[in-house]
């Protein structure tokens, strides 16, 4: 396959005229090899995973064809026309995955694990997976790739396709260190009851980090194997940077653009999944019935319809929430579609999007403006956007349900909505049922509040 992918390199390099901007991609087919394991043997560049919610496909890529990235908040009109002059040179229609921080405003803590405030990365290599077919991916970005063919024949050259099948059990984590733990838990709920009792608040979205050490700490792969067999209705994905790996499976779409078309969904209210048909069926009906999380809920219906109002010429709206089920756990949901004006951008629904009230609150910036000093951790790019951007579509997931390997410990990350009615145990063992994805699989047990 190496020799295929440099006779290729060579005829495209060969021929390239430098003065004209193209994007090429050399796409070979390949034996069938499952892309978790292929992923896992390379190890000499940056990698990165991607698995739509209900997709078949899915996309083991590394190293680095072209990277856009900031260390702050971007300028929002320069990074649309980068991305689109990018997008749009001729040729290959190629896909940059990435994400953004939470909160880029903030100063980042010890600079989050290596990632900076916003990235996307057109792959050098990407392995695909559909079905029983795969083919492999090499993206070429000219002129500027005619002077890197030594450095990208280095690459192919490191390409290993002889990888060993992943372990099926993960190792079990000896400490846990809870921030906050549930007295400064009980503290932050208080602050909000009290906020929402003066009217400054209707809701705020406070999350908490957990830290798992080990004595011999999973490979990502080998986490995100196992965590995307243990919740199939997700968005999985993994990102490397710095030496550090961001994984997770979260449930929740920011938005999905086909054309001028775009999908939203607004997702919160939650209860866990029962043990037996008839307890689940309780939690299912409790939830559909709580005024509480019916309410908590249109707080973010209400804000993604005024948004995509503001960028669309008509919004279609589920009014009644519904549910979706997960593995673990289950939400309200609601869905929302609309018609894009022309002169809107992906930069533009990102910007406008995020965050939503499911992860910061409402009103928005006074609910932003209470997170950072009541939490005592850097949020990062946990509950911030994480997709891919292309031509003529795009999808961005929110990024939740996730966490952060560097080495050890594994950091995990999760929120709970809060409004009038709240009850700091049952906001904590919210969190304990979100997280249950993760600590499930590495053998442990939901955590009551103490």
């Amino acid at each position: 396959m190496q020799l295929r992918l440099k006779a290729a390199l060579d005829r495209y390099l060969n021929d390239a005229d430098p003065g004209e901007a193209r994007l090429v991609r050399i796409e070979i087919p390949i034996p069938e090899i499952d892309p978790f394991v292929w992923l896992n043997a390379q190890t000499s560049m940056e990698r990165l995973y991607w698995r739509g919610r209900h997709a078949d496909s899915r996309i083991a890529m590394c190293g680095v064809a072209r990277d856009l990235s900031g260390d702050s908040r971007p300028d929002y009109e320069e990074l649309a026309l980068e991305l689109n002059g990018f997008l749009e040179r001729p040729g290959a229609e190629p896909r940059l995955y990435g994400g953004m921080r939470f909160d880029l405003d903030r100063i980042p803590e010890e600079g989050w694990f290596g990632f900076p405030a916003w990235r996307f990365i057109l792959p050098r290599f990407e392995l695909h997976r559909h079905g029983e077919k795969a083919f492999l991916c090499c993206n070429l970005v000219l002129p500027e790739d005619i002077s890197a063919r030594d450095a990208i024949y280095e690459q192919i050259e490191e390409l290993n396709f002889s990888g060993t099948d992943l372990p099926d059990e993960l190792p079990v984590p000896q400490h846990r260190i809870d921030n906050p733990g549930f007295d400064g838990w009980k503290n932050q709920v208080g602050w909000a009851l009290d906020a929402f009792s003066r009217d400054v608040l209707q809701k705020v979205v406070l999350a908490r980090r957990v830290d798992f050490s080990f004595d011999s700490a999973p490979e990502p792969v080998e986490l995100l194997r196992v965590l995307q067999d243990a919740t199939p209705s997700c968005f999985h994905f993994l990102f490397e940077s710095g030496g550090s790996a961001f994984v997770g499976a979260t449930p929740e779409r920011l938005f999905f653009r086909r054309g001028r078309e775009v999908f939203s969904e607004a997702v919160a209210g939650t209860r866990p999944r029962g043990d037996t048909s008839d307890s689940d069926e309780a939690y299912r009906t409790s939830l559909l019935a709580s005024e509480k999380d019916q309410r908590e809920h249109d707080y973010v219906r209400q804000s993604i319809r005024e948004i995509l109002q503001t960028y669309c010429n008509t919004v279609t709206v589920d009014e009644v929430a519904s549910e979706m089920k997960l593995a673990a756990g289950r939400h309200l949901v609601s869905r929302l579609s609309g018609t894009l004006r022309e002169d809107v951008s992906d930069v533009d629904l990102l910007k406008g999007l995020h965050p939503t009230p499911a992860v910061g609150g409402a009103p928005r910036h006074l609910a932003l403006e209470a997170i950072n000093p009541l939490e005592d951790f850097d949020r990062g790019w946990y509950a911030g956007p994480i997709g891919w951007i292309g031509r003529d579509s795009a999808e961005f997931a929110v990024a939740l349900r996730c966490g952060v390997l560097k080495g050890d410990p594994l950091s995990l990350f999760s929120g709970a909505g809060l409004v009038r009615g709240s009850d700091p145990g049952d906001e904590w063992l919210e969190i304990e049922q979100k997280i249950t994805d993760f600590t499930r699989i590495l053998g442990l047990a939901v955590r009551s509040p103490k």
